[in-house]
């Protein structure tokens, strides 16, 4: 039988990451693509910091942000992680027919406003409809470019001893979106984390010391540390004590079977940093709103190399993998 593509392979999980190194790596194999971070550095006159990102989530509205908010509160934090300073976004749309026009005008708002807070321009773009049951109302793609601000991020730049950081609680897009999407009860008091990353993201690269950044979307806070070690002499131990859970997130994943560092961030950075350092930047973002709730959460450490190891509450450990199966599909 024919594999074929299933909701897995867009979870931001394993099955993702299979697609992408066994057919989309190799198909498109060049050094800028090599790297695999959140946004490509090219040659220009900066140089260039760029990425592109799709956005299918629905609701389209939902407790905390929109798909609108979403679509450039995204790809504006991708340029952060990679050590950008964002400055223009393109919008492409694909609408279905029957989509009211005061939810598109909604959308567009909502895109306007969160622009103005990014301090980005949305200067081009594409519409495209399809007819009625051939899409979800709407989908948005977003591309944007800015410049290199802060050269060097990346896996490569870890050692042992770094300290690992979040900049708040993890786990609440994925958990608010959800909740929404099946009007349980309990979802009001859930918010999406859905944000710009762009002052936080800038308050750690100028405390200094900061080795690798990531904002952990799909496939959650253990999938995205697992890109960070995957494959490489280093590993990652992580403190359960430590990381922050709201708990009106821990009880929706309860409710839902879910586990919250699976579950997807829209306003959280990851941070690895040089173990001096640490503290400045700790400090750096709990001065900034977003940030109040950052934590160290572990440590980069020569045992157990390619793993995410977490060490549990009541004392034992477990291996944390890359997300399978799709928790949470369309989430974003």
């Amino acid at each position: 039988m024919q594999d074929i593509i299933t909701l897995d392979h867009g979870s931001g999980g394993l099955k993702t990451s299979q697609l992408i190194d066994e057919i989309l790596v190799p198909a498109f194999a060049n050094t800028a693509l090599a790297d695999l971070g959140d946004a490509a550095i090219v040659p220009g006159g900066g140089p260039l910091v760029f990425s592109t990102d799709s956005f299918v989530v629905t609701p389209w509205r939902f407790p905390g942000g929109d798909i609108g908010k979403l679509a450039v509160c995204g790809t504006v934090n991708d340029l952060c992680m990679a050590g950008g300073d964002p400055k223009y976004l393109s919008c492409a749309l694909i609408l279905e027919e029957g989509f009211p026009l005061d939810d598109l005008r909604a959308v567009a708002a909502s895109m306007a406003a969160a622009a103005r807070e990014a301090g980005v321009q949305i200067v081009t773009g594409d519409t495209k409809v399809v007819a009625r049951g051939q899409g979800d109302g709407v989908y948005i793609n977003t591309a944007g470019v800015g410049v290199l601000r802060t050269p060097g991020l990346g896996r490569a730049g870890l050692r042992e001893g770094d300290a690992v950081l979040i900049s708040g609680s993890a786990g609440c897009h994925g958990a608010a979106v959800l909740m929404a999407r099946g009007g349980l009860p309990g979802g009001a008091a859930l918010q999406s984390d859905c944000r710009c990353l762009r002052a936080l993201a800038a308050a750690a690269l100028d405390a200094g010391g900061v080795r690798i950044l990531r904002d952990p979307t799909r496939g959650g806070v253990a999938t995205t540390l697992n890109e960070f070690v995957e494959g490489g002499a280093l590993g990652i131990e992580l403190d359960e004590t430590a990381i922050p859970v709201d708990a009106p997130v821990a009880a929706a994943c309860d409710l839902l079977g879910l586990d919250p560092l699976y579950s997807a961030c829209e306003g959280r950075l990851l941070a690895v940093a040089a173990p001096e350092s640490a503290a400045a930047v700790l400090a750096a973002l709990r001065a900034l709103p977003g940030g109040e709730g950052a934590a160290r959460i572990g440590t980069v450490t020569a045992r157990r190399p390619g793993t995410v190891v977490l060490r549990t509450a009541l004392g034992g450990s477990r291996i944390l993998g890359k997300l399978t199966g799709a928790q949470l599909p369309r989430i974003c």
